[in-house]
């Protein structure tokens, strides 16, 4: 049994656990723990999944201003945890946290491309970014 709840507090250490048991580690400083922590303190809605044991096995990151969009910036599974529906609860629960009347935006990492359709997401046609200056974006980083 896997339990959704609404963590503010999620520690930096818990949350780089979970990005190395994802595939998402590969596309986030996790080696830079004053970038983490400051993802993790300015996010708006940070989602958890739970194992009965307790254990984090999926996060849902997200900023958002709760009246008309909502950026889903880290959607994060433990891969033995894959192919569960947790990834797509996590989206769900956090949506419903930031309102569903806001519009969920999200950049796919190259390997998730095909899953955001399947789970009765649209593509969107345009999307414009102006990187950071020191920090590759996570589309140039290989898996």
């Amino acid at each position: 049994m896997i339990t959704y709840q609404i963590e503010p507090k999620l520690s930096a250490n818990t949350f780089v656990d979970l990005l190395r048991r994802s595939t998402l580690a590969a596309r986030r400083p996790v080696d830079q723990p004053q970038i983490i922590e400051g993802m993790l303190r300015k996010a708006d809605v940070i989602a958890t999944a739970r194992s009965e044991e307790g254990s984090l096995v999926g996060v849902a990151r997200s900023i958002t201003d709760f009246h008309y969009c909502t950026y889903l910036s880290d959607l994060a599974v433990d891969e033995a945890f894959q192919r569960q529906g947790i990834g797509r609860r996590l989206i769900e629960f956090s949506h419903q946290q930031a309102g569903l009347q806001t519009n969920l935006i999200l950049l796919a990492a190259p390997a998730a491309a095909t899953y955001y359709p399947y789970i009765g997401m649209e593509s969107h046609p345009s999307c414009w970014i102006r990187r950071a200056a020191e920090t590759p974006h996570e589309c140039d980083r290989k898996p």
